[in-house]
């Protein structure tokens, strides 16, 4: 599931931009501050950021300027009732990914998000495609269909490229009951994907982006 931090400040907007994402299966955390932002997203991952400009202390612009100068790479949203085109400019230039200007009607939201995660939750490796929002696999351009365990492997590994998920999270994640049952199934991934899935010894196992 997609994870949004939103930013609002305008609390009833909040709770019906949540409300919205929610029925569309987005996974939401609502804030009001820049400085709730910062604290979140040290401690979580999420897969998009919606941020309103216009909020007191910190804005949206400087949050996110910092959040990029802490090489935070997660794609990010504007919503304001700025138009200001020189508030606009210095958004992207400080990393945001898109604009929206308030008032706007959910479908247009919805519309922006699902373009850009179209294009950020494709992971490719090797010839293996994996969309991370329909959960789709293809090798080169035949679709592959994997077991529920098997799936999840991927989507954790793939989510988490570079990064070992350890032993533990695989197997509570999935229906494996032990760490041979895991060992084969990663094995067989391996060998049917041609995928180089490495084990960490005494972490877990990895998959590498080169």
């Amino acid at each position: 599931m997609i994870k949004i931090l939103l930013l609002e400040d305008d609390t009833i907007l909040s709770k019906t931009l949540e409300e919205i994402l929610k029925e569309h299966n987005f996974e939401v955390e609502s804030i009001t501050t820049a400085e709730e932002a910062l604290d979140k997203t040290f401690y979580n991952k999420y897969d998009i950021y919606l941020f309103d400009i216009n909020l007191p202390k910190m804005n949206g612009i400087e949050l996110l300027k910092s959040l990029k100068e802490a090489d935070d790479t997660t794609p990010t949203i504007f919503i304001s009732a700025n138009q200001d085109i020189e508030t606009i400019a210095k958004g992207f230039e400080v990393g945001a990914e898109d604009y929206i200007k308030k008032p706007f009607i959910p479908e247009e939201l919805l519309i922006r998000l699902n373009a850009k995660l179209a294009k950020e939750m494709m992971i490719t490796i090797k010839d293996i495609r994996y969309n991370m929002i329909s959960g789709d696999i293809f090798k080169k351009d035949k679709r592959i269909y994997l077991s529920y365990s098997k799936f999840k492997l991927i989507d954790l590994l793939f989510k988490n490229i570079n990064r070992p998920v350890s032993k533990e999270e695989l197997l509570e994640e999935t229906e494996y009951h032990s760490e041979n049952a895991l060992r084969v199934a990663i094995t067989k991934l391996k060998r049917d994907l041609n995928l180089d899935i490495k084990n960490i010894r005494g972490v877990g196992y990895t998959i590498e982006s080169n």
